[in-house]
């Protein structure tokens, strides 16, 4: 996904970014970088989720990215969920792997997802 870094988090290697689909903040895993600076990243989720609590459905469509106090906000299309509950969220042409537990969702509508962190590692 291309972002442009916005700020410094509180946290370290925390950044604020934005994205076509929005703005977050999330902990970067690569060389340093500073504000204004363009890169393609990767996103991980690293928590576990839990569906129907930090996975929940959504009506309407459109893919963002937003926060709300400590937690950014990722709202895309759940694309798929295995057995052992790794999952995939399409966010526009970019996909996000994610682990969760929980009763079963349908796939293939919109959901928004509530992570107290997101990873974001340069792309190659």
């Amino acid at each position: 996904m291309n972002i442009e870094i916005t700020g410094k988090g509180l946290k370290k290697d925390e950044v604020h970014f934005g994205t076509d689909f929005g703005e977050g903040k999330g902990i970067w895993c690569g060389t340093p970088v500073k504000p204004g600076d363009q890169c393609t990243a990767e996103f991980e989720l690293p928590a576990l989720l839990m569906r129907w609590v930090d996975i929940v459905p959504v009506s309407g469509g459109g893919y963002g990215i937003r926060t709300e106090g400590n937690d950014v906000i990722l709202t895309g299309v759940l694309e798929n969920i295995e057995e052992d509950g790794t999952g995939c969220l399409r966010l526009g042409e970019d996909s996000i792997m994610l682990e969760c537990l929980g009763e079963p969702m349908a796939l293939g509508g919109f959901v928004e997802i509530r992570a107290k962190e997101i990873r974001m590692y340069p792309a190659l």
